[in-house]
């Protein structure tokens, strides 16, 4: 997610994919009545800020993807999309089986086009140059790669002597590069029937790893770094989630700017025009995230030649 995106031409050929599911069980008790993708991030539902970073890169037709319990509560929190000037629809994850079991709830929803898929506890701040790049593909799949200190938590990529990647393990017990996959995927419109081609693996599960893995064996795989200066936090423990709190509130006290602030981010990248930004003004209950707003609003409007500097 970036503070002060620039506005450039949509993504025509993504549709997007938040996967705001699981069990939320390395949150438990904190999800017993409430789903993770609602626990708050410092200011905000954690689900803004994965959906921020779909809406940053441009993409305006996107399917969130829940357990059926949790759907409701997640629907009533951001309903149709349309007053940020996007589309947002729903589709049950009823037994979880996966990531790349995604792919075949929204196959209806995607309709052969490509897929960004981007999971509902990961957190992203920082330039998104290198998502939009990875979104103009035509043909394969685009991860990301971010070292970390803990990578045996994540899938894990591997190198040869000279850099390339030719390996990816999920969660190893002794990595051998710090190098982590974020959850964050992009695929072009063969995505489908991949995982429809894939077996599931000994937990019973389609693993994005094995996804990622038919790309790279086809010599379609292309593995993005995400250098220094660029954030992404998994905030799906109680330590995680503490440590995204504080990252976020120190980033806003700091530049006095919101981060994952969806308003905001539909204005500036042109989703909704002036006019429709002051209506989500007037919906605002909290005066200080009202005051934001109309202070964004007010840096959007030309300066009347009368008023003092």
């Amino acid at each position: 997610m970036e503070m002060l995106p620039t506005p450039h031409s949509d993504c025509m050929t993504q549709k997007g994919i938040l996967l705001a599911g699981g069990s939320g069980t390395r949150l438990d008790p904190l999800t017993r009545v409430v789903c993770k993708q609602l626990l708050p991030v410092y200011d905000k539902p954690m689900i803004y800020y994965p959906l921020s970073t779909l809406m940053l890169g441009g993409l305006r037709d996107i399917m969130i993807v829940s357990t059926p319990q949790d759907l409701p509560p997640l629907q009533a929190l951001l309903g149709d999309g349309a007053p940020l000037g996007i589309r947002l629809t729903y589709a049950e994850q009823a037994h979880p089986s996966g990531i790349a079991q995604a792919f075949l709830i929204a196959e209806e929803f995607l309709a052969g086009q490509g897929a960004t898929l981007i999971l509902g506890d990961n957190l992203f701040y920082g330039p998104l140059d290198t998502f939009r790049h990875a979104l103009r593909l035509e043909r394969g799949a685009s991860i990301f790669g971010c070292h970390v200190a803990d990578p045996g938590r994540f899938g894990v990529v591997e190198f040869d002597a000279a850099g390339r990647v030719v390996n990816l393990v999920e969660k190893p017990s002794h990595p051998s590069s710090s190098c982590a996959v974020p959850g964050l995927y992009v695929y072009d419109g063969t995505v489908v029937e991949r995982v429809k081609r894939q077996q599931p693996s000994a937990r019973g599960e389609f693993e994005i790893t094995d996804l990622n893995r038919s790309y790279l064996r086809d010599g379609q795989l292309e593995l993005r770094l995400l250098g220094r200066g660029f954030g992404w936090m998994d905030a799906g423990t109680p330590e995680s989630l503490l440590e995204a709190g504080n990252f976020i509130a120190t980033i806003e006290r700091r530049q006095n700017l919101k981060v994952a602030c969806l308003e905001e981010v539909a204005l500036n990248r042109g989703f909704i025009t002036p006019a429709q930004f002051e209506k989500l003004i007037a919906t605002a209950r909290n005066p200080d995230y009202r005051r934001y707003l109309e202070i964004v609003l007010a840096s959007t409007s030309p300066v009347p030649p009368t008023a003092s500097p």
